[in-house]
């Protein structure tokens, strides 16, 4: 790929890494009303950042708030508190055109790729909707760009003028992808974005994606369920259970050696295609179900489930709070130092 995708600044231009976060999330809150006194937490108080030219990984089980905090990060739905700042401009205070304008640096793939394209518009036009937004190419420009774009992400750029159907799961995703970079952001959130793809198709999306952050300096934050696509892709992971962050990682860290309990069991639960590995491995079984968002437990949320918890006691009464374990790590546990001694065992890397 060669092109620079400009529409005024190239992507390709942006130098990697900086002294100040890209994006940093300070005390995210996003509750739910539903119903008379009821309300969801679905993001309970967040912290973490995201430095440019990086992906982070996000991950936890369903329903914990990974999807409702990346929309809350991108503004697609406002914080019910905190902070937002993405390069030094708090986006929960803007309103209107500021927030609008902002908004252009961020974007995201979604999950589903035959949910969020318009049936009833061309894929030219779908690509194309940003730039018409923000009245940034019109006529025949914006032809091009469309077709530049769809020459990017792996597709015939003569199919602008077909519609979504006539497309398989994953070429649709692409032009997901096509979309998202038509305003050339400096960040994407992606949401899932190989989980409602075939297996072979999901390897093809992950390159495609790692080759696109090589060309333009992209940085994403990626919203994923399957564990071994996040170590592949990522080079941090922030771990998520009941709206909260429990764990922060450099990715090969993380899958080494673990400081939250909940950490552990999720990776004691990927297989491992070596028998002999296999069976020197732990699974560490959790009890009982995720808590309901709408009565999470007193003390550590995870505590109900957690083998090694103490309740009553501390882990029942007191919140742990997300603090630095080791260099470039962080943990929300009362009992890091046993986490990693006494659960499971470390996850042995793939072939």
């Amino acid at each position: 790929m060669t092109s620079a995708l400009s529409t005024g600044q190239p992507i390709g231009t942006r130098p990697p890494g900086g002294a100040e976060p890209l994006l940093r999330a300070v005390d995210v809150v996003k509750h739910f009303q539903v119903g008379v006194g009821a309300i969801v937490k679905a993001v309970d108080g967040v912290n973490f950042e995201v430095r440019e030219g990086e992906t982070v990984g996000l991950v936890g089980e369903s329903g914990c708030g990974k999807s409702t905090l990346g929309r809350v990060l991108t503004q697609l739905i406002p914080a019910t508190s905190g902070q937002v700042i993405f390069e030094g401009v708090d986006l929960v205070k803007l309103r209107g055109e500021k927030l609008r304008q902002h908004r252009k640096q961020l974007q995201m793939i979604f999950q589903d790729p035959f949910a969020s394209l318009d049936p009833r518009m061309t894929v030219g036009d779908i690509i194309a909707e940003p730039l018409t937004n923000f009245g940034m190419i019109r006529g025949r420009a914006k032809d091009a760009r469309v077709q530049e774009l769809l020459r990017v992400v792996g597709l015939n750029p003569y199919f602008n003028n077909r519609y979504p159907h006539e497309f398989s799961g994953g070429q649709r995703q692409r032009i997901g992808v096509a979309r998202a970079l038509a305003l050339s952001p400096k960040l994407i959130v992606c949401d899932e974005p190989v989980s409602a793809l075939d297996v072979s198709i999901q390897a093809q999306i992950i390159n495609l994606l790692e080759d696109l952050q090589k060309e333009f300096n992209l940085t994403y934050l990626f919203i994923a369920h399957d564990l071994s696509v996040v170590r592949h892709i990522s080079q941090r992971v922030l771990v998520m259970y009941l709206g909260k962050i429990v764990e922060i990682a450099p990715s090969d860290e993380l899958y080494s050696v673990q400081q939250h309990p909940y950490t552990k069991a999720l990776l004691s639960a990927i297989p491992i295609p070596d028998p002999r590995v296999e069976r020197m491995r732990r699974l560490v079984e959790l009890s009982g179900e995720i808590p309901s968002p709408l009565n999470p437990p007193s003390g550590c949320h995870f505590h109900p489930r957690c083998p090694i918890a103490r309740a009553p006691g501390i882990c029942s009464e007191t919140e742990p709070a997300l603090e630095g374990k080791a260099p470039g790590r962080q943990a929300a546990c009362h009992f890091s130092d046993e986490v990693m001694t006494q659960v499971g065992r470390p996850v042995a890397k793939e072939a």
